[in-house]
């Protein structure tokens, strides 16, 4: 073969490798948001709030490697470790996706999970026929197993083999309530669908003055009050490497409280940085604890987003693992000096 056609030959399969290995990341990633959208399409469109968790996804990531090589690996308890026996499921190893809805009415919690992974589901059904089943409206067979022992129970059908419904109010089967396709959960949820945790909450699903409280006791009302004024929060979390970046956008519907939403949080912060940076909390905080605070506010991102209907705040912050390392001992100018 002649030089030239031999090398034309190898050219043409280099690039047909290169559109093949692009088109398969192009599909694969299509199909998983695909696979996505149809999990969160069985959620009911009436709750509060929404969230997602792909485990199978962050099983692989190094963030999560490094932060399960400092988690303390307690033994099951007995109760879980009989379950496991008796149903051959484990939820760190098995599942590998979550999507659940709250709805908060008259201080009652009601909540809807799909959840999708490996399921042995003859071990499961015979597990839980123990306790009682009956049939859903469509049919399908409803099984009723106590939580924690005690009176309440839970609810949970299989939707197919790798897939559960799961509820603690037995209505959600039988009143066939409008689920996913609502307009403003659908677009919400298209912003995060390439991140494999995420929350979106309507204004409605939690106090602002619980999300304005900041951890020791920190109180703002001015803050309270700005996000008492949004519609929407969307929380999301996607690692890179061996960081998690985190991204938390609130949306509103006037320029105006958006504005001052973002120049209330930049200031925040510059206080926050100074907090730690006080010789008393360099006494009294763990340094590797306070480390990470420090790079995860060096990290923040304050943007203004406009969507035309809707104005946003969105925060970008980058989560190191330092901020969930066992916490050792804060050095004391009380101490001893160590002898030499």
């Amino acid at each position: 073969m002649p030089k030239t056609r031999l090398l034309f030959v190898l050219v043409a399969v280099f690039v047909l490798c290169i559109l093949f290995f692009f088109g398969y990341r192009h599909w694969s990633l299509h199909d998983s948001i695909a696979n996505r959208a149809e999990l969160l399409s069985l959620l009911p469109a009436d709750g509060n709030a929404a969230g997602f968790l792909d485990l199978q996804q962050l099983r692989n990531s190094p963030f999560l490697a490094q932060v399960m090589l400092w988690a303390p690996q307690p033994a099951p308890e007995s109760d879980y470790a009989q379950f496991i026996a008796s149903t051959g499921f484990d939820y760190e190893r098995d599942l590998d996706r979550l999507a659940v809805a709250l709805n908060r009415q008259a201080g009652t919690d009601s909540i809807f999970a799909v959840a999708e992974g490996r399921f042995d589901r003859k071990k499961i059904e015979a597990y839980a026929a123990r306790f009682g089943s009956l049939k859903t409206a469509d049919g399908r067979t409803l099984f009723a197993v106590p939580i924690n022992g005690s009176e309440r129970k839970a609810y949970f059908t299989f939707l197919r083999d790798d897939r559960i419904a799961w509820a603690n109010d037995s209505s959600y089967f039988f009143q066939h309530p409008q689920h996913g396709d609502s307009q403003d959960w659908r677009d919400h949820f298209l912003r995060v669908a390439g991140t494999p945790l995420f929350v979106v909450l309507r204004q409605e699903a939690v106090s602002s003055e619980a999300l304005a409280q900041a951890p020791g006791g920190f109180r703002s009302p001015q803050l309270a009050a700005l996000l008492s004024q949004l519609q929407w929060i969307t929380i999301s979390g996607k690692p890179e490497g061996n960081i998690l970046r985190v991204v938390i956008d609130g949306e509103s519907l006037t320029e105006a409280t958006a504005r001052q939403l973002k120049d209330l949080l930049s200031g925040l912060i510059v206080l926050a940085q100074l907090g730690l940076n006080d010789v008393k909390t360099r006494k009294q905080l763990d340094p590797d604890l306070r480390q990470g605070y420090l790079d995860l506010l060096q990290s923040a991102d304050i943007q203004q987003v406009d969507r035309g209907t809707s104005k946003s705040v969105r925060v970008i912050l980058d989560v190191t693992p330092k901020l969930l390392q066992p916490p050792r001992k804060a050095a004391s100018a009380a101490d001893p000096p160590a002898a030499h």
